[in-house]
């Protein structure tokens, strides 16, 4: 299963509100591209649903972990111009489904910040990269946000207890899913991703050449000479 074609980016966004499973994930496949939209002026803000408790490459403690990276996650979002970054609380790393409690604390903060687009991991699967993108974690939040944005966030008979007028985002981004095809000319914000990965000292810093990694995978995706690019499933929510 695949998506289809993407839809023409909307032109008139103000808000962003990029929604995922662990902090890392907006960095590694989005940073390029929010440093680029916060460059333009939009306001954009991070909603990370886990603190990453299971990740890690070395005997960092367990109990230091969520600590570590949230701010980890923070010092990454202000190297690309992000300060609003939020987290959930009561999820694991890990073991992430797309619940109806998870559905309803995204839909807070969707009628909260009151976006006009959403970014978020991708609810399919990619079959030809199973580790990494196709996380389950980032199956189930990508899940749990597109229900968030419809029908969720938008009806206002829905989680009411909430006590927060309903918003209806208009545009939904998925990152890692299978054939993306909207492209994303990162070339000239690439360092400020680069940095803003190396601030994830706990997920990178093992990582023997991770710049020279990111070069060639962003290049693969431009496939334009010298030019790096991020790729997305762009849809209208209407």
């Amino acid at each position: 299963m695949s998506f289809p074609r993407s839809a023409t980016p909307l032109q008139d966004v103000r808000r962003v509100l990029c929604v995922f499973a662990h902090p890392d994930d907006v960095d590694f496949g989005c940073a390029g591209t929010v440093a680029g939209w916060v460059d333009a002026g939009l306001e954009v803000g991070y909603l990370l649903v886990t603190r990453g408790d299971a990740g890690g490459f070395d005997d960092t403690p367990r109990a230091m972990m969520p600590a570590l990276r949230e701010a980890e996650q923070r010092a990454a979002a202000a190297v690309v111009g992000v300060d609003h970054v939020e987290f959930l609380d009561g999820y694991r790393d890990g073991v992430l489904t797309a619940s109806i409690d998870l559905r309803r604390d995204i839909t807070a903060a969707i009628r909260r910040f009151r976006p006009d687009r959403v970014l978020t991991n991708s609810p399919l699967r990619r079959w030809d990269r199973i580790a990494g993108p196709s996380h389950p974690d980032h199956l189930a939040a990508g899940e749990a946000t597109t229900c968030a944005v419809y029908p969720d966030a938008r009806n206002p008979f829905t989680f009411t207890e909430l006590d927060l007028p309903a918003w209806t985002v208009r545009e939904i981004w998925y990152s890692g899913g299978p054939d993306p095809d909207h492209l994303v000319d990162v070339t000239d914000t690439y360092e400020r991703k680069l940095k803003a990965l190396r601030a994830h000292v706990s997920q990178t810093s093992h990582l023997e050449d991770l710049d020279g990694m990111l070069r060639a995978r962003l290049a693969a995706t431009s496939g334009t000479p010298g030019r790096l690019a991020e790729a997305f499933s762009v849809f209208h929510t209407a």
